[in-house]
């Protein structure tokens, strides 16, 4: 599988690329795409790792899987292309973001603003079929993903991880908290959002950011 990813990515991850999980759910993944409809579109299944090279990583976010609607993922957790409604929990951050920073709250959901500050928005799974939320759990996405958080815990320091509700939580467990600075809360869904809101995150790692001398994002 020839994946597009940014070349500081690749060379740590070549070896995950070639374990036999990892062949296999590309295998399982190339005929998912040619037998249905598959979310996000194949060229932005590691867009994530594109926008946001692995050198340049400052704050990582976690969710679950991509939106399983019509051109709403793009490969970036949270995020939806431009002109596609804005979901409940991406319109919670915003509403927590205007709440703990003053900021408007975005017309448009693309978060390429934030990757390409540092933000890596990483989904544990990277591909789910349509109108079936969490269709491709359990193929092989989560190994993986759980390869580059450990690899991003173990060769950097001073990151921010926002883990937002228990699944995120316990993929998170594995993040070392002595290097890192690991901020959990609720989930941003309309489920649980009363005990998202107020959790200061984005203020906390903006401040954290810059007492150890890196650029605040522009949220």
């Amino acid at each position: 599988m020839d994946v597009k990813i940014a070349p500081s990515w690749k060379e740590r991850l070549a070896t995950e690329f070639e374990q036999p999980y990892f062949q296999t759910l590309a295998e399982l993944i190339r005929a998912e795409y040619n037998n249905g409809t598959i979310y996000p579109p194949a060229r932005l299944i590691f867009n994530a790792f594109a926008q946001c090279s692995f050198d340049d990583v400052k704050v990582v976010i976690l969710g679950q899987d991509p939106y399983h609607g019509p051109g709403q993922a793009n490969g970036l957790c949270f995020s939806v292309n431009d002109g596609i409604d804005i979901p409940p929990s991406l319109r919670n951050i915003f509403l927590e973001i205007h709440n703990d920073l003053g900021k408007d709250i975005p017309q448009l959901g693309n978060l390429e603003r934030w990757a390409k500050q540092g933000v890596l928005l990483l989904n544990a799974i990277l591909t789910v079929r349509a109108h079936e939320a969490a269709s491709h759990q359990n193929k092989g996405w989560e190994r993986f993903t759980d390869a580059v958080i450990r690899l991003l815990s173990e060769q950097k320091e001073h990151l921010v991880f926002l883990l937002w509700g228990k699944y995120a939580q316990d993929k998170g467990k594995i993040v070392d908290h002595r290097k890192h600075l690991v901020l959990q809360s609720a989930h941003p869904s309309p489920l649980s959002s009363k005990k998202f809101f107020g959790n200061h995150h984005f203020s906390r790692a903006n401040e954290y950011l810059q007492t150890i001398g890196k650029t605040a994002i522009e949220w």
